[in-house]
């Protein structure tokens, strides 16, 4: 479906028109930004629940009996971890070791995995397995075939549950089930990309303005919200989950990014980027990423220069104010004897150095129930 600008739209487009949602352009997708403010749809998250499309999410199958091998290739964490029902974070990567997407695969069956990608990189995600598929497995473009709601707070559990017969609370972390949502086909995974519990809830695209209309009054009771791409975003640089295009890029290794957890180099097969991870891993890394809170005043925005003593040394791939913390925080690439917690920096907001010191992170872990 596209809009008359060209964009393309998700099944609940005009849901969100109806809502009066602020839209914008986002990687060729018409998309809500906001619906009230990004500071309500953010605190109604980490309070209570809200809801986000994320149909323009990519989905991506591969099947048959070489399914498990083209996946272990292609993916830079262990494959052979996951047991039928789970799910993983992973890298698929280039040769040279930079990002072509990050992923979430999830193991349907030995021979069937289901990838979920990012909504600008899923053509590209495609074509780049099928290149790769000397295997011979069945990789299917399946985006067409799914919406994707998701629906995030300490709450959305409890808003879920009174649609399903599915039991929710067993669905551990990174694990997902196939059941149904409001009497539709459903799988619901307990994934996620704000630092809170959820389920994804991934339905055919016609049922999806019901399954919406569903949660929705289900969750009224605990004052559940339709959130846009603001607040995820603000919510998901809290919790320090990398977003493609900023903190991870094709001339970004994993090393560098942070995220070694999702690189298996003994996993006992080589795979994409594998080589040049190595050679890497053995050199030393030269730049990390850091977290960041401006002390002085201003706010250091995505692309902003960072200095060291007055000096040139990376740059901001993610800022803006912290709702949660009434902080104004980042994420940024420091050379690696810079990026140790308590250094120094300046950020140069409107061509002003301004003091910025670097963190721990990430920024905001929910609180255990």
């Amino acid at each position: 479906m596209s809009t008359a600008a060209g964009l393309k739209a998700t099944p609940l487009n005009a849901v969100h028109r109806r809502l009066g949602a602020r839209m914008v352009d986002f990687g060729g997708w018409d998309m809500p930004v906001q619906y009230s403010s990004i500071v309500e749809e953010h605190n109604a998250v980490r309070r209570a629940a809200g809801v986000f499309d994320v149909s323009h999410m990519g989905e991506i199958e591969i099947c048959g009996p070489e399914a498990f091998d083209l996946v272990q290739y292609v993916s830079s964490n262990n494959a052979a971890k996951l047991q039928k029902g789970q799910a993983q974070y992973s890298g698929l990567l280039y040769e040279h070791g930079g990002f072509v997407d990050d992923i979430l695969v999830h193991k349907v069956d030995d021979d069937h995995y289901f990838l979920c990608v990012n909504a600008s990189n899923q053509e590209k995600d495609f074509d780049y397995i099928s290149t790769v598929n000397l295997k011979k497995a069945t990789v299917e473009f399946a985006s067409d075939r799914y919406a994707q709601i998701a629906v995030q707070g300490p709450k959305a559990l409890a808003t879920v549950q009174k649609l399903t017969s599915t039991e929710l609370a067993p669905i551990r972390y990174y694990w997902f089930a196939d059941g149904e949502v409001n009497g539709i086909p459903a799988r619901i995974a307990r994934t996620g990309y704000t630092g809170e519990d959820g389920v994804e809830i991934y339905v055919a695209p016609e049922a999806a303005e019901r399954v919406w209309d569903a949660i929705f009054d289900a969750g009224q009771e605990f004052g559940i919200k339709p959130c846009g791409l603001g607040a995820r975003n603000t919510l998901r640089l809290e919790a320090k989950m990398a977003l493609y295009g900023h903190e991870i890029t094709a001339s970004i290794t994993p090393w560098e990014a942070d995220l070694a957890w999702i690189v298996k180099m003994d996993k006992g097969s080589d795979f994409l980027g594998s080589a040049a991870l190595l050679k890497q891993q053995q050199s030393g890394v030269h730049r990390k990423l850091s977290g960041f809170e401006m002390t002085g005043r201003g706010i250091g925005r995505d692309g902003y220069e960072v200095r060291v003593d007055g000096q040139p040394a990376g740059w901001v791939t993610s800022g803006g104010p912290s709702p949660t913390l009434n902080k104004n925080i980042g994420l940024c690439y420091l050379p690696t004897e810079f990026a140790a917690t308590g250094r120094k920096i300046e950020v140069m907001v409107r061509n002003q150095p301004v003091e910025a010191i670097t963190v721990p992170t990430p920024f905001y872990k929910r609180p255990k129930q």
